[in-house]
């Protein structure tokens, strides 16, 4: 097992896949937490045409394949639209890549909504009356009363989405994205003599990414914990 274990680290940059996905994991939890926190607020937005655009923004998204998305934004805007994100000129590997964090953006920002939501329904009515009664408005009270305690009472549903996210950026490799999983795919055609030595770079490259994440907001969501 070792000797297959060196092999493939010397015949593949396992650690440039790696770090593919690391950088598809952070640029995407970027742009779904803005957009995530758009739709919560529009979820919860007195005015009743954000809410229905909030509501079906989440149903549609939620109940989409990945696959389907990130599919729709390469395939789909890039290659038959010619839509580009960025420099005209870019080459194909960097538009695949901008468009995979779109489609990876787009669908998990439905998630971070409805976490969010979740942390904003926690908060007591009360605390809203009252920010009311002071004469703030719905954007003061939400932004200095609702969404502090929101965000400290969704960092644990926040946690899942991300650990999600990172294992999800495995669907980019449909568009030709090099990150872990179409390292993996080019690993097991080319070297299926060494198939568990596969299974366990990738297993351990995903639970070395992951797992620091859920004890990291696992301890934020004790430490800040909204005391009731």
């Amino acid at each position: 097992m070792l000797h297959g274990l060196s092999e493939l680290f010397n015949e593949y940059n396992v650690l440039a896949a790696f770090w593919m996905t690391i950088k598809l994991t952070v640029v995407a939890a970027i742009g779904a937490l803005l957009i995530g926190t758009i739709i919560a607020i529009m979820r919860v937005s007195p005015v009743a045409v954000f809410r229905s655009f909030g509501a079906a923004y989440v149903t549609l998204i939620r109940n989409t394949p990945l696959t389907l998305i990130v599919f729709f934004c390469a395939f789909g805007f890039y290659i038959t639209l010619q839509y580009r994100i960025g420099a005209q000129n870019s080459p194909i590997d960097v538009q695949n890549f901008r468009w995979g964090v779109l489609g990876l953006t787009i669908y998990h920002a439905a998630f971070v909504a409805e976490a969010l939501r979740s942390g904003i329904n926690s908060v007591p009515k009360g605390q809203v009356e009252a920010a009311r009664a002071i004469g703030l408005g719905f954007g003061a009270t939400l932004s200095n009363v609702v969404l502090p305690q929101a965000f400290r009472g969704a960092i644990a549903p926040l946690g899942n989405v991300l650990i999600a996210l990172t294992k999800n950026t495995t669907v980019v490799a449909t568009i030709g994205v090099a990150e872990a999983s179409y390292l993996m795919k080019g690993m097991i055609e080319f070297r299926p003599d060494l198939i568990y030595a596969i299974f366990v770079i990738m297993a351990t490259g995903f639970v070395i990414l992951t797992l620091p994440v859920g004890i990291a907001f696992t301890t934020l969501s004790r430490r800040l914990a909204v005391r009731r």
